[in-house]
């Protein structure tokens, strides 16, 4: 019996859980903090050597506030979830609670992000 393998498509499919769920915004949200750092890099040249408009538009973006909300989640969920898996690699023995971790990982990110927006949004009712 020869042995099947999961190759192509097939082996990115969804298949339900906490786990995968902490795995694809592990994912997206390290490839938005990179696409993130890349413009902000790039936007900043542009607009110290050419004086570009294109360097000011961007940091306009960067300053609105759902803008900032959705950094903040991308970086708040990342930095969270890299913690976990340290936890989880430095002590292998946790492994076995893995579920519950990320249930802690998920109470512990609403707390902080919510605190966060909060006031975000607070400072931009009062505009300070």
């Amino acid at each position: 019996m020869a042995l099947r393998r999961n190759v192509g498509l097939k082996g990115l499919k969804y298949r339900g859980g906490g786990p995968m769920l902490t795995w694809e915004l592990h994912r997206i949200s390290g490839i938005s903090i990179a696409v993130f750092i890349g413009l902000h890099v790039f936007a900043s040249f542009l607009m110290q050597q050419f004086g570009s408009d294109f360097g000011t538009t961007m940091n306009i973006v960067y300053e609105s506030l759902y803008f900032q909300i959705f950094i903040f989640f991308v970086v708040i969920w990342h930095g969270l979830n890299g913690l976990r898996i340290i936890i989880l690699d430095t002590w292998p023995r946790l492994i076995e609670y893995q579920h519950e971790v990320t249930w802690l990982q998920w109470v512990i990110f609403i707390v902080i992000y919510g605190l966060t927006v909060f006031i975000m949004v607070m400072r931009t009712i009062s505009g300070s």
